[in-house]
């Protein structure tokens, strides 16, 4: 078997939140900390996404438009791990996906209508009939150099089929779970290792 090709250290480091959630995830929250405590010297980037996954790929692109491709890496949770996938395949980055949604598109035709914000029930938004579309057509096809995938997968998710995930990201680095759940809420006790996988300077 050929070895992969050494990754050079990463100086950016995207985080992308699932469907529903924001920076304010604890996860986003916990990464950022470690990033900032940890690797002062990394650009970090955790954005609000809006609703439309056309829109969240635009605000993605335009945000890491000048980062340097062989030196930025992503992470990305449930939803947020379909967006790092696609943000992957567009630029060779390597990628940490959390429980990733494989089949968004299927997933959220069940919540078409107005939806409120995880951490802020106050806030409503729109989940249109048209983003189902746009997350079909944004889904990309069979994974390319899948040694710079690493999925944390939890077998106790209670939203998505830990077997799809396991499926999906077959021959990708696979940190598989007993037990746990869609949040991960034991993800202080695997954050060290996302990181050291992403390579981050």
């Amino acid at each position: 078997m050929t070895a992969p090709p050494l990754t050079p250290t990463a100086t950016h480091l995207l985080y992308l939140h699932g469907f529903r959630s924001s920076p304010r995830s604890a996860k986003a929250q916990l990464m950022g900390a470690r990033v900032a405590a940890r690797h002062p010297g990394v650009t970090w980037w955790c954005p609000q996404l809006p609703p439309s996954p056309t829109e969240a790929l635009v605000l993605i692109e335009h945000g890491i438009a000048r980062w340097p491709r062989t030196r930025m890496a992503v992470c990305g949770s449930s939803l947020g791990g379909f967006y790092a996938t696609v943000v992957a395949e567009r630029t060779g980055c390597r990628a940490a996906v959390l429980n990733p949604a494989v089949n968004p598109a299927r997933d959220l035709a069940a919540h078409i209508g107005e939806q409120t914000a995880w951490h802020n029930p106050v806030e409503r938004f729109f989940f249109r009939p048209e983003y189902v579309q746009a997350l079909r057509e944004l889904t990309p096809g069979a994974l390319t150099h899948l040694h710079r995938y690493l999925a944390v997968i939890a077998k106790g998710d209670e939203v998505l089929d830990w077997r799809e995930m396991h499926a999906r990201y077959a021959g990708a680095r696979l940190r598989l779970l007993e037990g746990g759940d869609h949040a991960l809420s034991d993800f202080e006790t695997h954050v060290d290792d996302v990181l050291a996988f992403l390579h981050l300077a």
